[in-house]
């Protein structure tokens, strides 16, 4: 069994005015510890898949199940990581990335010294006890990845959470997630606007047509790209292949 199934998946909005389809029969399987992202034209729907996944949405149309369970379950435990980082200025960062496990009232004894573990792997433990307007954007990201996977979440969505940083720590930042969501053997969906980001992070692409957004085509990356560093991916001649292959068949969407 899948790990994630959307089975004719359709969303559309209503108003008093009108009724505006976002998505229309979104059909997907994504296996268990597989790292999908989603690409498309502007206002094509990727945000409102995610949202949909995470249980944000409900679809007008369809079922989307998790682990076989419908995603609303009051015991479904998704993590999402978005562009911006949105830890409590208030608190520690110790406490930001405890939030999360109280707020599902897990063992917080347990989870603190996961949490700190997880702190100390993306090299920050010594800020532990600094607050988030010590650190920089990246090192903030690292935090608000740090809260997610704290909390054991059974699927992650990555909502652009590196378009804000910097070109140097978003090549850094990809790296650090990519080799985390592998040796932590989770399943993630990443949306994005960044071919290129999409290509060196994912094991399949998911193009979306324009709105209303159905799936216009799935890539299946390469070996040598998806066994490989994203910094590193990008350095092959299967990446560029790749990228032009998608920039073209994009390009054919706008």
């Amino acid at each position: 069994m899948s790990k994630l199934r959307l089975d004719h998946v359709s969303m559309t909005y209503l108003t008093k005015k009108e009724a505006t389809t976002a998505l229309e029969n979104i059909n997907l399987n994504v296996e268990d510890g597989e790292f999908i992202s989603i690409l498309g034209p502007s206002g094509c729907g990727k945000t409102t898949l995610l949202s949909l996944i995470a249980g944000l949405l409900s679809p007008t149309s369809g079922s989307i199940l998790l682990d076989g369970k419908n995603v609303k379950e009051k015991d479904i435990n998704i993590g999402y990581m978005l562009q911006q980082d949105y830890l409590f200025p208030w608190l520690t960062i110790e406490a930001n990335i405890t939030i999360g496990q109280k707020i599902l009232r897990q063992d917080l004894k347990k989870g603190l010294k996961e949490a700190v573990t997880l702190l100390d792997k993306m090299g920050l433990a010594d800020k532990r006890n600094h607050y988030p307007n010590q650190l920089s954007g990246g090192m903030r990201q690292r935090v608000a990845l740090v809260r997610m996977l704290a909390t054991n979440p059974s699927l992650m969505l990555l909502d652009e959470p590196f378009s804000a940083l910097d070109y140097q720590t978003k090549l850094k930042l990809e790296d650090l997630v990519f080799t985390t969501l592998k040796t932590e053997q989770k399943t993630a969906i990443l949306v994005t606007h960044d071919i290129g980001e999409a290509i060196a992070m994912s094991d399949r692409i998911v193009l979306l047509s324009p709105r209303p957004g159905r799936i216009h085509r799935i890539f299946q990356m390469p070996k040598d790209v998806r066994n490989a560093l994203p910094f590193e991916a990008r350095q092959s001649f299967a990446y560029n292949e790749q990228f032009q292959i998608i920039w073209k068949e994009l390009e054919s969407l706008e």
